[in-house]
């Protein structure tokens, strides 16, 4: 695959999806700006990505701080001009089918809001600046209707995918490209603790690949597979009622 961005940051790349583009992303003459909250498997990362041949900064961070993270924005761009910023860190809950407790609904908030804000907003000034560059927002399929067992999850991703898509619109005119991404169900620590079938589950690799050729390509939505997505945009048609009885059959998180 193309490698087309030469600079590049990644929160959450730790493991999971975070940790599969900046695989992807990697080649040599790449600088990746990495970060997560767990050192030991940020670093294992890291080392992967740099027997690549990329240059890689990897920095421990809490995307909730806003403040540290609009300095690692900045900081990383003033090592190398940032071309592509994902907003990738996210969390979710209700594993074990007790449902989100009311610390975890602010806990998800927090990172899968707010954290995306922290990320994508110190950094809309430094691409403005080139009239140049691509931000990715990681949302998910479960962002085009609200499910039982993970209300503020799906809630969150619903936020950042109609934020992001205005956003896009807004700063067309400034050369700045926004991705919203959609994702259904990948092989990740997330998802590995799900106790229920996952249709059209895939895994890291393939997933990541879609979305570096999808930002690539500057698409407004990179949702996939098409089967979920198709499914996930008519179940936020259907009318209440109907949606009731399917949803009660549904598995629980």
């Amino acid at each position: 695959m193309t490698k087309p961005f030469s600079s590049v940051l990644i929160t959450g790349a730790s493991s999971g999806l975070g940790a599969g583009l900046a695989r992807i992303c990697a080649a040599p003459g790449v600088t990746l700006h990495l970060s997560g909250r767990d050192r030991n498997r940020l670093d294992a990362a890291a080392k992967q990505c740099e027997a690549l041949g990329a240059a890689v900064h990897a920095t421990p961070l809490d995307v909730t701080d806003s403040a540290a993270t609009a300095r690692w924005v900045t900081d990383s761009d003033a090592i190398r001009p940032l071309d592509l910023v994902i907003a990738n860190a996210g969390i979710s809950a209700g594993t074990g089918g007790g449902g989100e407790t009311e610390a975890q609904t602010r806990a998800i908030f927090a990172v899968n809001v707010n954290g995306v804000f922290n990320t994508v907003m110190p950094a809309i000034p430094l691409l403005r600046q080139r009239r140049r560059g691509q931000v990715g927002i990681m949302s998910s399929l479960a962002g085009f209707r609200g499910f039982a067992g993970a209300p503020a999850y799906c809630a969150s991703k619903a936020a950042i995918r109609v934020w992001g898509e205005s956003l896009r619109a807004e700063l067309a005119p400034a050369g700045i490209g926004v991705s919203v991404i959609c994702p259904g169900f990948v092989e990740t620590p997330m998802t590995a603790v799900n106790r229920f079938r996952m249709p059209f589950l895939m895994d890291v690799e393939r997933a990541s690949r879609i979305m570096v050729r999808g930002l690539a390509r500057n698409r407004g939505r990179i949702a996939f597979p098409w089967p979920m997505h198709l499914m996930a945009r008519l179940a936020g048609c259907l009318p209440s009622a109907l949606m009731d009885r399917i949803a009660a059959g549904l598995p629980r998180k």
